[in-house]
């Protein structure tokens, strides 16, 4: 078994608990248009750009200016990345399971402070057997694991066992303005959050705050209301306040970026949510 990942680096108790190995995996089936990983979105990766591509490397004339014809690039072998000094380059690379896994192993000393190995995306469970297979692997080799997740997949459940830390985001209470924005509705997302809270003893929710979309007061008591009613006590939540981190990378990757400063919400926002969600007894926390 292979996986696709796009990038691969260390953070500290961002996404899980100490220091953490966090390997983004390629492929999502969401299409949330403030996304700050745009490239790990196409499961078989993304052709990134900076507008200067050298076109005699193309066999099928699709470069132009610079800019390749990127409907032309997805059927293609993609020549053109692997071309002396080419300044083209596909988001990911692909591994066997057990080369990742090896790597992995090798990093065990720097998981100090309860550490271990974080999987996010993109969206994880895109990959979802290979993914399986390597947590099998990991819990094996007594490595703490952790997967970062959109909770879209039905087959969730199947990894509970294998995640000592679980992390699903909902960026919507309404599954029809969930669907209408983020390309899904929200029920399998809801199910199998109600699954986690109860069959594991930890679950974190994060909601990403976007202005015009899911901020406001209102927004704040519907989503109160809803994890009241389908969560455990043990269930903590996160708050993420929109950014542009990612905006760059879209242009790269031959996108429109189509969101607009109404999206920026005010730290008195995630305050005001944080107020709402401790009158309905339920836990925040910041990461």
């Amino acid at each position: 078994m292979e996986l696709k990942y796009f990038n691969c680096g260390f953070n500290y108790s961002q996404d899980g608990p100490g220091n953490r190995l966090v390997y983004h995996l390629q492929g999502c089936n969401l299409k949330c248009p403030w996304c700050a990983n745009p490239e790990g979105i196409p499961l078989d990766g993304a052709l990134m750009s900076d507008g200067k591509a050298n076109g005699k490397y193309c066999s099928r004339n699709a470069i132009t200016d610079g800019n390749p014809d990127r409907k032309t690039c997805k059927t293609c072998e993609k020549i053109c990345v692997k071309a002396p000094g080419s300044r083209v380059k596909l988001s990911c690379k692909t591994e066997p399971v057990e080369k990742i896994a090896d790597y992995i192993s090798t990093c065990k000393p720097m998981f100090f402070d309860g550490g271990g190995v974080t999987f996010t995306g993109g969206e994880p469970t895109i990959q979802f057997d290979s993914l399986k297979s390597l947590l099998e692997i990991l819990n094996h080799n007594s490595i703490n694991t952790a997967i970062e997740c959109n909770g879209t997949h039905p087959r969730l459940p199947e990894l509970f066992n294998l995640t000592d830390y679980l992390i699903i985001d909902c960026k919507h209470y309404d599954s029809e303005k969930h669907n209408k924005v983020c390309g899904l509705p929200n029920d399998k997302i809801l199910n199998n959050i109600r699954a986690a809270c109860e069959l594991r003893n930890q679950l974190l929710v994060r909601i990403p705050l976007i202005g015009g979309f899911n901020s406001s007061y209102d927004d704040a008591l519907r989503f109160a209301e809803l994890f009241r009613k389908i969560c455990a006590d043990f269930c903590e939540f996160e708050f993420l306040r929109y950014h542009e981190f990612g905006k760059d990378k879209y242009a790269k990757c031959g996108l429109e970026y189509s969101m607009t400063n109404e999206a920026f919400v005010k730290p008195e926002t995630v305050k005001e949510f944080e107020t709402v969600f401790k009158k309905y007894s339920l836990k925040t926390i910041h990461t």
